[in-house]
């Protein structure tokens, strides 16, 4: 049956089209084919008939249906977009607007965040091949529940024995108890619920130079969200810092590295220097071997709508992280090509031993990253270093330079 014969079966009558005669065709004055009731060949005209009445019941009812079944068709389509629109995970939300309108200043501070971290990686990471004249090498990896990384590592380089420098994008969800945990510092976020999404992005990057002279370098910057049901922020904080962990003491690295975040620092508030590196000093501490792990920096979390708004946050971070490679890199170019023997490698090697220590044991980053569902252990252990050293007993002999490098890290020091 062809489609006119099925439309007007459907309307409630076995009419059926007549062919039209061969002579019509494009060329010859269109004919309008007429139908009958009945099979077979059309008969001559006789006479004008009689109008019959419709064999269609209800012509106008039906039609009515006919309306009402179209747009119920048409609301329910729309409706069932909305629906899925409204119990869409942030993850989704985010990857739309990501492909509809891009990022800018407008944009939610979770994709803002990203696009930041992503933008000073890039920036970072060419600055180091440029040092090192190695490439690094790198991976980018996709989470099953939204989000994803770059991890970008350099190992064996003329400079750098090993250098990561990673961006991490999470999505997923906090438990209760996560969430009750999380309370202490932010009582913004909802007790009487189960589950809340949440929104992770952060900036990651560990140095460890060749030359037992040029020091480690830490930095860490992140943004955390949660979100409720209908995808509105709950609650949100920044969190980071840098330290600088050397093998040898140069005063005026460390001098000249406490300089230059403290600069970012006072752009913002004056307080913030000596109040996050207090925090640093604290934090970076290696409790069971009674010592710091370098000679500090800065360090701070949960920094909320209780600290500055939004936007002032967003903008010191921006700073912080915008200080690194001024305060990092010319200490590295002034030590990277100094002498050193057996014995300075070896003291390094006992010194990265210490920092494996405190990251596999106390860092709060890492458990964090190891503790998350679908977690990238090889970007996440990126922080260790190629090579370390245990001794037994090891001591350090007395008024040599190993010696008041311990000394120090006894005792935090105000550098500036």
């Amino acid at each position: 049956m062809g489609p006119a014969r099925s439309y007007l079966r459907l309307l409630g009558s076995p009419i059926i089209p007549r062919r039209c005669t061969p002579r019509q065709n494009l060329f010859h004055k269109p004919r309008i084919c007429q139908y009958s009731t009945h099979d077979g060949p059309p008969e001559p005209p006789k006479s004008r008939p009689k109008k019959e009445k419709s064999t269609v019941v209800a012509p106008k009812t039906r039609i009515a249906i006919g309306i009402v079944f179209c747009g119920a068709l048409i609301y329910s389509m729309a409706t069932e977009e909305v629906e899925r629109l409204d119990t869409s995970t942030i993850a989704e939300r985010d990857s739309l607007t990501k492909r509809e309108s891009g990022i800018s200043s407008t944009s939610p501070m979770r994709l803002r965040m990203e696009s930041f971290i992503k933008s000073n990686q890039e920036t970072i990471v060419n600055a180091l091949e440029k040092l090192d004249g190695q490439r690094f090498r790198i991976d980018k990896w996709d989470r099953p529940d939204g989000g994803g990384g770059i991890s970008c590592v350099l190992q064996d380089g003329n400079v750098f024995e090993k250098a990561g420098v990673n961006t991490s994008i999470v999505y997923g969800t906090l438990p209760r108890a996560a969430i009750q945990k999380m309370r202490v510092n932010h009582k913004a976020l909802d007790p009487d619920v189960e589950s809340l999404e949440f929104f992770a992005a952060g900036l990651s990057l560990v140095v460890h130079p060749h030359n037992p002279n040029a020091p480690t370098v830490h930095l860490n910057y992140r943004y955390f969200e949660t979100a409720d049901a209908d995808g509105k922020s709950n609650a949100w904080w920044f969190g980071g810092g840098t330290d600088l962990t050397p093998s040898y003491l140069f005063d005026e690295d460390a001098i000249h590295f406490h300089r230059m975040v403290k600069g970012a620092c006072d752009k913002h508030d004056r307080s913030y220097y000596p109040r996050f590196k207090k925090w640093c000093d604290e934090y970076f501490f290696v409790k069971h071997r009674g010592e710091s792990r370098g000679v500090g920096g800065i360090f701070f979390d949960d920094l909320d709508e209780e600290e500055k708004d939004q936007e002032q946050l967003f903008a010191f971070i921006q700073d912080c992280l915008e200080a690194f490679l001024p305060s990092y890199l010319p200490i590295v170019e002034r030590r990277k090509d100094m002498a050193f023997g057996e014995k300075e490698k070896a003291w390094q090697q006992v010194r990265r031993g210490r920092y494996v220590e405190f990251n596999l044991v106390h860092d709060r980053g890492t458990s964090f990253g190891l503790n998350t569902p679908s977690a990238r252990v090889e970007s996440i252990l990126m922080s260790l270093p190629l090579t370390a050293r245990w001794e037994y007993m090891h001591e350090p002999q007395k008024g040599t330079r190993e010696e008041r490098m311990v000394n120090v890290l006894k005792k935090p020091v105000e550098w500036i």
